[in-house]
């Protein structure tokens, strides 16, 4: 009989290992010596230990799925209590149970990670509806469009959640996706509309522009096409295959006008400066008349000159007050000196005048009489009071006896 810690062998060639349940009977072996025996099934047992080593590792420091796992341990525990080995299967035994416990222990790990992704991809989800449900609502239709696109990769990135879940949400985030989708559809529907209409609008008006490229009605077309400007302003824009079409044909119509309107100014501000530099010619010549001493003479030398000065054109509208002053001026003077040359040949008003100031100086004599004889009198108060009235009659008179020279005595 052979043996050795964990097993034996009878005479009859059995085979027999050590368990804390006593001796199980390993198999029977014939072919050789007992010892011969030992090393096969002891062999096995090595065997074994290697595959439950490998087990473990694979469970370590793999992802192996659980159910893999429990199957594997569930194989080698069918070869451990079949006793087909010589070692300490109840030290593998303990192996097995320890690895069944670090693969449930996985398998919660598992469990509870996959729930806490499942919340995660929920609220990623959740989070996903409500900003699309905000942006179905955006009129800024290129940036929210492309953000929606955005938010649909986002989605497909994500992991799937219980199937009512994950439907319901989809429909939420479908739906948002529509209802934008129908929103600027109707807006660029309306849009296109308003830019026909604009189309319509603008070609009468490029029409009207270019019918009157060709007016010499020079102030009446020029405001017309300021109001042909506001109007295209207001009418908003066309299609961009016609906006830019129809601007140049506009502005092109505009353009011919306004250069030929130009070109006819340059000649009349040409003319308008040269009458100008006549007319302060002239304006000096006038100047020389002054001051009057022959008023016939200076009224034929003004004569003169204003005909002239009619028969000039316009000058520049900045520069007419001043020319024009000047002339005005002259023009006055001759006039003041023409009234007061009426006032000295006059004789009904020499007469007029000489009767006030008789009539002024004798009050004044008058006065000065009571104002003696109030004094000798010595009523002073009296006095003062007819000095005051012969004060103001003593200045009507002074300026009567200036009107009165005038008239040349």
């Amino acid at each position: 009989m052979s043996s050795d810690p964990w097993g034996r062998v009878d005479e009859t060639g059995t085979v027999y290992v050590r368990t804390a349940d006593g001796e199980q009977v390993v198999g029977s072996w014939q072919a050789g010596s007992p010892e011969e025996a030992l090393a096969y099934f002891e062999r096995k047992y090595e065997g074994l230990v290697v595959e439950i080593g490998l087990l473990e590792k694979r469970v370590k420091t793999t992802d192996l799925s659980a159910k893999d796992a429990q199957a594997a341990i569930d194989h080698i525990r069918e070869q451990v209590d079949a006793h087909h080995a010589v070692g300490d299967l109840d030290a593998l035994k303990v192996r097995l149970d320890k690895l069944v416990e670090t693969v449930e222990a996985r398998r919660e790990e598992r469990k509870q990670q996959r729930a806490k992704q499942s919340d995660e991809a929920r609220h990623a989800k959740e989070a996903l509806v409500t900003e699309a449900e905000e942006l179905a609502q955006s009129d800024q239709w290129r940036a929210a469009g492309e953000r929606l696109r955005a938010l649909v990769d986002t989605w497909k990135g994500l992991p799937r959640l219980d199937r009512k879940s994950d439907d319901e949400l989809w429909h939420r985030f479908s739906h948002a996706r529509s209802a934008f989708s129908k929103r600027r559809k109707a807006h660029f529907a309306q849009l296109d509309a308003q830019r026909e209409d604009a189309r319509k609008t603008k070609e009468k008006l490029v029409a009207e522009a270019e019918a009157l490229s060709g007016s010499t009605d020079w102030g009446p077309t020029a405001a017309r096409y300021r109001e042909l400007m506001s109007d295209w302003k207001a009418a908003g824009r066309a299609q961009r295959e016609h906006e830019d079409d129809l601007w140049n044909r506009f502005r092109g119509a505009q353009d011919v006008f306004f250069a030929a309107r130009s070109s006819v100014f340059a000649e009349r501000d040409a003319e308008q400066s040269e009458n100008l530099k006549l007319k302060e010619e002239l304006a000096e010549e006038a100047e020389k008349i002054l001051p009057v001493t022959d008023l016939k003479a200076a009224r034929a030398a003004f004569r003169s000159v204003n005909e002239r000065w009619e028969a000039i054109g316009h000058v520049p509208r900045d520069a007419r007050p001043k020319v024009e002053g000047r002339m005005h001026a002259v023009e006055r003077a001759i006039q003041e000196a023409e009234e007061a040359e009426w006032r000295r040949t006059n004789p009904e008003a020499r007469a007029r005048a000489a009767g006030l100031t008789g009539q002024l100086q004798a009050a004044v004599d008058k006065l000065q009489g009571q104002i003696e004889q109030a004094r000798a009198q010595g009523n002073n108060a009296k006095a003062d009071k007819l000095q005051k009235e012969l004060d103001g009659r003593q200045a009507l008179l002074d300026q009567a006896l200036k009107g009165l020279q005038e008239f040349g005595g």
